[in-house]
């Protein structure tokens, strides 16, 4: 997420009533998780383990729970708690906004779009030409659609990130102040519900086509003309390549990569990246040839029992 313009690092601690480390102008320009930061971005850490991760990254303003020596060139924000005080700036930046109609005034409607009855667009979404958006539509505020998309009844865009801390008295949420981008030719069907992200985008890109009942998790990429099926369960931060076919069922767990022209067979679960090209299945997935041989040295185990009492009685 960037901000609407470039603040000072001071504006930053003042607005977090944190203490900083780094000259009072230095620029901050954005916040966003690990995955995604940039130069003038800051990132949150409240775990000695992650600690390097944070300081090497690419952000250049480090919100963290101990005093460590700043990297040349960076900044740091000293808080006792991160994940609040990320909170306090997403609250800060990103407010909610109360809607007053089921189309916000504030939404931006293409040429030759049809939104039907019972639809809710929210504020500042923008939406274009040429789409047909089915009732009991929700579109959650400052989503971008593109032109020649269709949404089917009881779809979702841009519900909050299932993204909580673990506190004593229960969990926190790390609130969501992204996005759901939607680009042209897209297709999603019934009862989709496709969260926008943290900080960043959520984006499902041309040409692609969704199934009823597919779950997309916040800041996932889901590339060009990709086939997802029916109840399938794409995790957060996922990157999905081009030309993806994912049948129904599927669970992906989060923050992996599926290479380009990749398939994935029906109840899959994936637990880690997979290369393009391949065909895969099982639980966890795997290529096609590994898993049959796996499923024939199984089948071969009776046999095996049975020849070692045999030899042994």
């Amino acid at each position: 997420m960037k901000f609407p313009h470039t603040y000072t690092l001071q504006q930053i601690a003042t607005i977090i009533s944190a203490e900083f480390v780094g000259d009072a102008d230095f620029p901050v320009e954005g916040m966003n998780e690990i995955h995604v930061v940039t130069p003038g971005d800051i990132v949150f850490v409240d775990h000695p383990k992650y600690y390097d991760k944070a300081l090497e990254s690419a952000a250049t303003i480090i919100l963290i729970n101990k005093k460590v020596d700043c990297p040349e060139g960076k900044a740091l924000l000293i808080s006792d708690d991160p994940f609040r005080d990320f909170n306090t700036l997403t609250t800060f930046f990103k407010p909610f906004e109360k809607a007053d109609k089921e189309v916000a005034s504030t939404a931006q409607i293409g040429e030759n779009t049809i939104i039907q009855p019972g639809a809710f667009v929210g504020n500042n979404v923008k939406i274009g030409d040429d789409c047909l958006i089915h009732a009991n539509v929700t579109i959650y505020d400052g989503a971008v659609i593109g032109d020649r998309v269709t949404i089917h009844s009881g779809t979702i865009l841009g519900a909050d990130a299932f993204y909580y801390k673990n506190r004593p008295e229960g969990f926190d949420q790390l609130k969501s102040g992204g996005r759901v981008v939607i680009e042209d030719d897209v297709h999603l069907g019934a009862l989709c519900t496709i969260d926008k992200g943290v900080t960043g985008d959520t984006t499902i890109k041309k040409g692609s086509k969704l199934d009823n009942q597919v779950h997309v998790g916040h800041d996932t990429v889901i590339g060009k003309k990709c086939l997802i099926a029916s109840q399938v369960g794409i995790a957060g931060c996922v990157v999905i390549e081009d030309e993806v076919t994912i049948w129904g069922q599927v669970g992906i767990t989060s923050g992996i990569t599926i290479g380009k022209k990749a398939v994935i067979s029906a109840q899959s679960g994936v637990s880690k990246s997979l290369k393009g090209e391949q065909s895969y299945f099982g639980t966890p997935a795997d290529s096609f040839r590994k898993k049959y041989k796996e499923i024939a040295a199984i089948r071969q185990v009776p046999d095996l029992i049975e020849q070692i009492k045999n030899k042994n009685p």
